[in-house]
């Protein structure tokens, strides 16, 4: 009777607080290092946002008699081989990589969310000929499929924005297929059909409104390796052009050109890559544990 009642407590005290304000409650109740992820997160966006006011020197000049200086007061991180404030560059590849970040992991939810929703909604022959397509799609080599892709399209911003969705979305496809394929099982959907509901009508009323769990928890956990992927192929030459700065560009030309003389070209572009890329796993793995009761261990 105890338990009983520390329960519905517990769930007067969370309708009282409202689902979001719920959610951050138990996120820094519960997954400190989450919170903290997502605190690193925002500064990373602010800083990113607000580029033109924080860079020491917005313009990026160039002036080679300060070349491959090293900390200062002047410039905290040190220049470049052109002379540039390191700094600077810096915070300019976080607003390039960030922007790529968000930008295909959003195109990724939508492909796999319309994929695998259709996929696992309509079924038949329509689900079979989808799911082998995602099989030889994901039979390909990942680095070598995004080379070839990038080599063919060409270098730029909206290029790998789409490549990079493309290529996630078809991938976690199957989470949102499986997902929905789950709610197909319930009573209430058997009820839409036996009642005459149009078929987009019980899509968008009854399994999309269901699969929102998923749809976030693909989000914060794919960006992550979003951003890794898009330094990946920035170091190789195949992500953004040169004249945009990245922090995969960063450690592809001046930081391994001029790693022995000048190390901090190649340090602080892996630093950044490294904080943010752990913030967001610590990010999304709180933000699935909390979403997924089947994932919160004794109190599922």
């Amino acid at each position: 009777m105890t338990d009983l009642a520390q329960k519905t407590d517990l769930a007067a005290e969370q309708q009282r607080r409202g689902p979001f304000s719920d959610f951050f409650y138990r996120l820094l109740r519960e997954k400190p290092l989450g919170l903290l992820g997502a605190v690193i997160i925002a500064l990373f966006v602010l800083v990113s946002v607000f580029a033109d006011n924080l860079a020491p020197d917005p313009e990026q000049k160039q002036d080679v008699t300060r070349r491959l200086q090293g900390s200062s007061f002047k410039h905290p991180l040190g220049t470049d081989h052109t002379g540039r404030d390191f700094l600077s560059r810096n915070i300019y590849g976080a607003r390039q990589s960030l922007l790529v970040g968000f930008a295909a992991t959003a195109v990724a939810v939508l492909v796999a969310t319309v994929l695998g929703g259709l996929s696992g909604f309509i079924g038949g022959r329509f689900d079979l000929v989808i799911q082998r397509f995602v099989d030889a799609w994901l039979a390909f080599p990942g680095l070598l499929l995004l080379m070839t892709v990038m080599s063919i399209v060409g270098t730029g911003v909206l290029q790998i924005i789409i490549v990079l969705g493309l290529v996630f979305g078809i991938g976690n496809s199957r989470v949102i297929r499986g997902a929905v394929i789950s709610i197909k099982e319930n009573v209430y959907f058997e009820a839409a059909r036996a009642i005459g509901s149009p078929g987009w009508r019980t899509l968008l009323r009854h399994v999309l409104p269901n699969v929102f769990a998923p749809i976030i928890i693909i989000f914060s956990i794919t960006i992550g390796a979003v951003i890794i992927t898009e330094a990946s192929l920035s170091f190789l030459g195949f992500g953004l052009p040169l004249n945009v700065p990245s922090w995969g560009g960063l450690l592809s030309r001046e930081g391994r050109r001029y790693m022995q003389v000048a190390p901090w070209l190649a340090m602080w572009p892996g630093i950044f890559l490294t904080v943010v890329v752990y913030s967001f796993n610590m990010f999304g793995d709180a933000v699935r544990d909390l979403l997924d009761p089947r994932l919160r261990g004794g109190e599922g």
